[in-house]
């Protein structure tokens, strides 16, 4: 199957420049979608006998606000396991580990419950990586292991920060 079919490319949105990927026709299919929380699944090692048996899967699923919170509920509820959000400073309860960092246009925190156990960080889309790396500094200063980063999309074509360093697995990709 090819899910860039089921990818909108828009031009200049939100800002002039950006090509945004808008992912509303994927999820809007349900076959699609369905098939792609399984091949999501797959990518990090998850196991099936027989549905709805798994045979391996993390304690939880670390989902990134917002749009990774849709792919991480998903594979909740396919394979298992439990689900902790990452959210913009303000958006969880206390107590909550915080961390800031700074982006190349302004500061942020995220936030996440404290925890242990094994986990794979969620999102929807990789681009420059910032994000994503810390929501790993900030899911194991919280104390879980995280075991793997899994994206529905990869833009390979932008550039990292220059602190990334994370293994990352994507279903789809664009050079």
């Amino acid at each position: 199957m090819n899910y860039k079919d089921y990818i909108i490319e828009v031009p200049d949105f939100p800002v002039e420049g950006v090509s945004f990927k808008d992912i509303s026709p994927l999820l809007a299919t349900p076959t699609v979608f369905r098939e792609t929380i399984y091949k999501m699944g797959k990518l990090v090692g998850i196991k099936r006998t027989q549905p709805p048996y798994v045979t391996q899967y993390p304690d939880y699923w670390i989902a990134v606000d917002a749009r990774g919170f849709i792919f991480a509920s998903a594979l909740s509820y396919e394979f298992g396991g439990g689900i902790v959000m990452c959210r913009k400073k303000g958006k969880l309860p206390p107590p909550v580990t915080s961390y800031g960092y700074k982006t190349e246009y302004s500061q942020d925190t995220l936030e996440i419950k404290e925890g242990s156990g094994t986990a794979i960080v969620v999102d929807d889309v990789l681009a420059t990586g910032g994000t994503l790396q810390v929501v790993n500094d900030i899911a194991e200063l919280a104390g879980y292991k995280v075991l793997n980063n899994l994206v529905l999309i990869d833009l390979k074509y932008v550039p990292r920060v220059d602190w990334f360093k994370l293994n990352i697995e994507s279903l789809i990709e664009y050079e």
